[in-house]
């Protein structure tokens, strides 16, 4: 590679006032869009609405299990069936992302989600519910790619890490759709409050969607005359053996952190219960404090993605969640335990849209859909791969493989890091400098 027009690392260069090296200064374009943009509180309003329908329709399961006279298997195939749908319409959405754009595709893809998050309350039968659960899923897999690549493009025009503040909105979305669907499990129908969730998912999309639509989104990033453009950007680098393996690790980062995630969505609960003795109501409350540290986490994810550098705060936050882990499953105390939840949320809180934002700047829509799609699968094996474990050996042996998996993800950052050297000029919008670099972007 000529050395000549390609600096070896970001490391290499002077950093600025704002992060940005001089060679990323100049080619900042004059009308940087501010912090807290229109496009960016509406697609911060669209990853709150994708966590409050999923919320609300994961607090109604039980009453629509009794619904369709569903035994636990026939149940548990019936639920698969969103998995199903969703991992089915990820890679056609990446395409769908490249061909019309990331911001209409993310506005069918939660008109569709809002449709459908009525339909499971009108089902009698196990069929019927797994039929309209593939429509969900395919719904809510549709949202995320399209979100996600939306959110890349966004982060790479406002030239900030900001992708956990995006993340943040979901979480808060889905605690507030949790919060809001348990009070009013003991006064509305399970229709009526479906029918609620999904009118109110359809009017913040056509309020957020007409903001979002009508916001020129970022131009492509072309280099000042005179200058190398050895540096490939997203797109052009899409097709780039290089740039295929980075999403790949990414997306293995990715469902690295969601093996964790599941896993503990489905026993965190049952270990406090059965194996740290907690109350039902402390049991209850180890999984909030996991899910409000996550949150926490996502909130102030941009501010240490700016003081650490997002290589060092995946890294870290991979160790924390390992630490946290083995902490919560070793130890039979429930202080311990319920301090253990909350480093595994916060570590685990950044590395999924850190993961998926990388991915987008290295492969675009499709890499975003890839990274996506591995950490679906995550989120999938996590739960039965913990109760074989837990059933061959014991449960909190079995949540030792969260901790190592969180351990992986953050060595896998590493890796990626490592592995970017002297690719492009950094702080080109997402050419490779932008990988997890060490150097804070603001």
């Amino acid at each position: 590679m000529n050395k000549t027009s390609v600096p070896s690392s970001p490391l290499d260069h002077p950093v600025g006032p704002t992060g940005d090296t001089p060679d990323a200064a100049a080619d900042r374009t004059p009308a940087q869009p501010p912090a807290w943009s229109a496009a960016r509180l509406a697609l911060t309003a669209f990853f709150a609405v994708d966590g409050f329908l999923f919320a609300a329709w994961v607090v109604r399961i039980p009453d629509v299990r009794a619904q369709v006279a569903a035994s636990h298997s026939a149940l548990g195939l019936a639920l698969l069936c969103v998995s199903a749908g969703a991992v089915a319409t990820m890679p056609l959405v990446g395409r769908l992302c490249v061909r019309y754009g990331s911001r209409p595709v993310t506005v069918a893809s939660l008109t569709l989600l809002a449709l459908a998050v009525p339909l499971p309350a009108h089902t009698h039968s196990v069929a019927s519910l797994g039929a309209v659960l593939l429509l969900f899923g395919a719904g809510y897999g549709a949202a995320n790619v399209a979100m996600n690549s939306a959110a890349v493009d966004l982060v790479a025009q406002l030239r900030r890490p900001v992708m956990p503040s995006f993340h943040a909105g979901y979480s808060l979305g889905g605690l507030l759709g949790a919060a809001v669907g348990g009070l009013l499990a003991g006064v509305l129908t399970t229709a009526w409050a479906l029918a609620l969730g999904g009118l109110l998912g359809l009017a913040v999309t056509a309020a957020a969607g007409a903001v979002l639509l009508r916001t020129p989104a970022a131009a492509p990033h072309t280099p000042p005359a005179g200058r190398s453009t050895a540096a490939p950007t997203a797109t052009g680098r899409r097709g780039l053996p290089h740039a295929r393996l980075l999403v790949l690790l990414l997306g293995l980062t990715a469902l690295c952190t969601a093996y964790g995630e599941g896993a503990l969505a489905d026993w965190a609960t049952l270990h406090l219960t059965d194996d740290v003795h907690a109350s039902a109501g402390l049991a209850a409350a180890g999984y909030a404090t996991y899910a409000l540290a996550m949150t926490a986490g996502r909130v102030s994810g941009t501010w240490l993605s700016v003081r650490l550098g997002q290589r060092r705060l995946m890294l870290a936050g991979g160790l924390t969640a390992g630490a946290g882990m083995l902490l919560a499953a070793l130890v039979p105390s429930v202080p311990a335990a319920l301090a253990g939840f909350v480093l595994v949320g916060l570590g685990l809180a950044n590395l999924f849209p850190l993961a998926i934002a990388q991915a987008g700047a290295a492969g675009g829509p499709r890499g975003v859909a890839t990274a996506s799609t591995l950490g679906y699968a995550g989120m999938l094996i996590g739960p039965p791969v913990i109760g074989f474990l837990a059933d061959a050996s014991s449960l909190p042996t079995a949540l030792t493989t969260v901790a190592a998996a969180a351990v992986l993800a953050g060595l896998l950052a590493l890796a990626v890091g490592g592995g970017r050297r002297g690719a492009a000029r950094p702080g080109t919008p997402g050419g490779a400098g932008d990988t997890l670099r060490d150097t804070p972007a603001a």
